[in-house]
């Protein structure tokens, strides 16, 4: 116990104070070999000082109780949000010098650092400090670390709380214009829709002749009658737009690592593919999503779907959602192969791609059968990596390097042979050149046969 006191004692010792301890136990050694009075009186000073200030921080008495307001509490990508910290002493008594030292996770910048000095009973001391974005995901903001230190900076004693408040960094949406890759699709997303109901109503009949089988109840006798055969009635729901993302997000297929320059007037760049493919994916899914389109987001772990579990996503859940995506550890897409199956023919899909291998590329070729104007956004491998890119904390030698940009080029070439739309981004590019490349080829493609 004698031996976990002095530890701790010596522990709590600034560095100022330990070469005090230092100095008076040399001249507490000097005033012994040489018989000096004087100067053993000096080291038992110089010795007492960090033992009176230790008791003195020890005997301090304090309780804090804090409170953050984050605004705003949802912020994009390379965003700021300030913060203000309550920090109220609760005691009966004022409080000492206090050193506060607010924890936060790297990607939000430094600690914060306040003094704050006889803090009153009862009373509270506002403190502001400002956050940057720079990584989207769930943070947590906290806990608050107080130090308290003697009047000579001696003795340290710190005490770290348990409040915590959250903030959550969401990718960037870019602003879109036009259907993108729904243009020759069907129309104009949810204006074609409305459009359709208008002119037709939600039950459109059509009639075509009646085959072996068909139920009898459809029968139409007012256009069997005119054309004396046998007809049925289609009931068929008017047209509205619909697509399916499909986003990549394991991180072995993406350059992670490495400094990207980025596209120019860009404040706040993607810093690697993963990134990019994310924001593509926030971007896409809510231009598509305001304007009425039925939409399906599918990752390489399945779909995501609402929290309630019926409907699709919103525009605001479906960002709460890609915050947290990156870093999938499954090594292949059969659960999004599977998923991206299950969606059927409802739209095109745009798959949003990193480094896949010729077998993704044959597994996403399969899903997706009959004509149709599906997309394979795939990641230009040479201009990341001449941008800065590292798959790892190294960069490729010369002949992982050719390797790797042979195989994107060979699965672009795969996808364009099954009959998809390829595009493949560099970090020049953003999101709005992709959507209007993608538009300005489907559009010249012509509509889809039925």
């Amino acid at each position: 116990m004698a031996r976990t006191r002095i530890a701790d004692a010596a522990s709590s010792l600034t560095l100022r104070g330990r070469c005090l301890v230092a100095a008076g136990l040399t001249l507490a050694a000097l005033g012994a070999l040489l018989g000096e009075r004087a100067l053993v009186q000096l080291a038992v000073f110089v010795l007492a000082l960090p033992v009176v200030s230790a008791v003195g921080v020890a005997r301090q008495r304090f309780r804090v109780a804090t409170r953050r307001t984050v605004t705003p509490a949802r912020l994009p990508r390379g965003g700021t949000a300030d913060v203000l910290l309550e920090v109220a002493n609760t005691d009966r008594r004022p409080g000492g010098l206090w050193l506060l030292t607010e924890h936060l996770p790297v990607d939000l910048g430094p600690r914060p650092r306040f003094v704050v000095e006889r803090l009153l009973s009862g009373s509270t001391a506002p403190l502001r400090y400002r956050l940057h974005g720079s990584r989207r995901g769930r943070y947590t903001l906290g806990p608050l670390s107080l130090r308290l230190v003697d009047p000579f900076g001696l003795v340290l004693r710190t005490a770290t709380g348990t409040d915590t408040a959250a903030l959550l960094v969401l990718p960037r949406v870019i602003p879109l214009s036009g259907g993108g890759a729904l243009t020759g699709a069907g129309g104009d997303g949810g204006e074609g829709a409305r459009r359709s109901i208008a002119v037709h109503g939600e039950d459109d009949v059509s009639t075509r002749e009646y085959r072996h089988g068909d139920d009898l109840r459809l029968v139409h006798w007012r256009a069997t009658a005119r054309t004396g055969e046998l007809m049925v009635r289609l009931e068929e729901r008017p047209w509205r737009a619909a697509a399916t993302v499909f986003v990549d997000s394991r991180s072995t297929v993406h350059l992670l690592g490495g400094s990207v320059d980025g596209a120019a007037g860009d404040p706040a760049p993607p810093q690697d593919t993963l990134e990019w493919v994310v924001e593509a994916a926030a971007s896409i899914g809510t231009h598509l999503l305001r304007r009425g389109a039925a939409l399906r987001v599918v990752t390489d772990g399945g779909e995501l779907t609402p929290a309630l579990g019926r409907g699709q996503l919103g525009p605001d859940e479906l960002l709460e959602r890609l915050a947290g995506l990156g870093g999938a550890p499954q090594p292949g897409l059969q659960l999004g192969v599977e998923a991206l199956r299950r969606s059927g023919a409802d739209g095109p899909a745009i798959c949003l791609l990193g480094l896949v291998d010729p077998e993704d590329v044959a597994a996403l070729v399969r899903a997706r059968s009959g004509p149709g104007r599906d997309v394979a956004v795939l990641v230009d491998a040479a201009g990341w990596l001449d941008g800065g890119a590292t798959r790892g904390r190294r960069a490729l030698g010369p002949a992982a390097r050719a390797e790797l940009c042979t195989r994107q080029q060979q699965a672009g070439d795969l996808f364009r042979a099954a009959g998809w739309q390829v595009a493949m981004i560099g970090p020049d590019q953003n999101v709005a050149q992709l959507w209007s490349q993608v538009g300005s080829r489907a559009g010249a493609a012509g509509p889809v046969p039925a």
